[in-house]
């Protein structure tokens, strides 16, 4: 094996398994430390104040929950990135193949990245408009339960 199969194998491993594990324990982590951080702020509450209600404190501690319009719109903002990232990828390996000079392995894997993510993208736009048409009544419920709990 050369260096440039060893160096290709460890990059592949590393991102295919090393960096998910990672992700997935940073993000458990976090998590733990936003849990102790709310536990500390009720233990010091009500050592301060034995009245405290720990229910409604808990309540306005609670992290806020996304509203079904919030991760469609999230859905759509990411599938145009994507998509958009898919497409200059692909315009990339054009540009590379019509100038030349570069590897026939480099251009397919160009072109191949960027139609991979383009199909990805186009996948999130599409599920956002499924979602907006399907979800229509859900978010429409949302938005009246916000504003009647906005005019209270």
């Amino acid at each position: 094996m050369d260096s440039d199969a060893i160096v290709g194998l460890v990059s592949i491993v590393a991102c295919g398994c090393i960096l998910p594990i990672i992700m997935g324990w940073l993000g458990t982590r976090r998590k733990m430390n936003e849990t102790e951080t709310r536990k500390q702020i009720v233990l010091a509450a009500i050592e301060k104040n034995k009245e405290t209600d720990v229910e409604d404190l808990l309540k306005k501690m609670a992290p806020q929950k996304k509203l079904l319009k919030e991760k469609l719109l999230l859905k759509l903002l990411w599938g145009c990135i994507i998509s958009f990232l898919g497409l200059s990828l692909f315009g990339c390996g054009l540009w590379k193949d019509i100038v030349g000079g570069s590897s026939p392995d480099t251009i397919h894997f160009l072109y191949f990245l960027g139609f991979a993510l383009f199909g990805i993208g186009l996948a999130l736009v599409i599920y956002y408009f499924v979602g907006k048409r399907m979800l229509a009544k859900e978010i429409e419920a949302e938005e009246k339960k916000l504003t009647a709990e906005a005019n209270l």
